[in-house]
């Protein structure tokens, strides 16, 4: 089995379920919103932060819409560019994928 035809398989399943896409989008999103508001709760009171890795784990798992309206709404995690790269990195691949799910015949 080859990479296109896992990703066409990926891409019937998705286009199969997209209300369960949707969920999982919209479940995550808010989970990574609550850990952005929770990293910079804790910023500002200087306790122990969430990691880095943690909240791109978060994004790549669905979670990037949280994470732009966590950026636009607390801001925070905004001026840092190298964060900010990584995290437009996971939002194009993101776009990527759906567009070649929406696109497969």
């Amino acid at each position: 089995m080859d990479l296109f035809s896992t990703l066409g398989d990926a891409a019937a399943w998705t286009r199969a379920h997209t209300s369960l896409v949707l969920v999982l989008y919209g479940g995550m999103s808010v989970v990574t919103f609550v850990a952005f508001a929770w990293d910079k709760l804790c910023a500002k009171l200087q306790r122990r932060r969430v990691p880095e890795a943690v909240l791109h784990t978060l994004e790549l798992g669905c979670g990037w819409p949280g994470a732009l309206a966590g950026q636009l709404l607390l801001r925070h995690k905004s001026e840092k560019l190298s964060y900010r790269v990584v995290l437009w990195a996971i939002v194009a691949l993101h776009l990527g994928l759906l567009a070649y799910v929406a696109t497969r015949g």
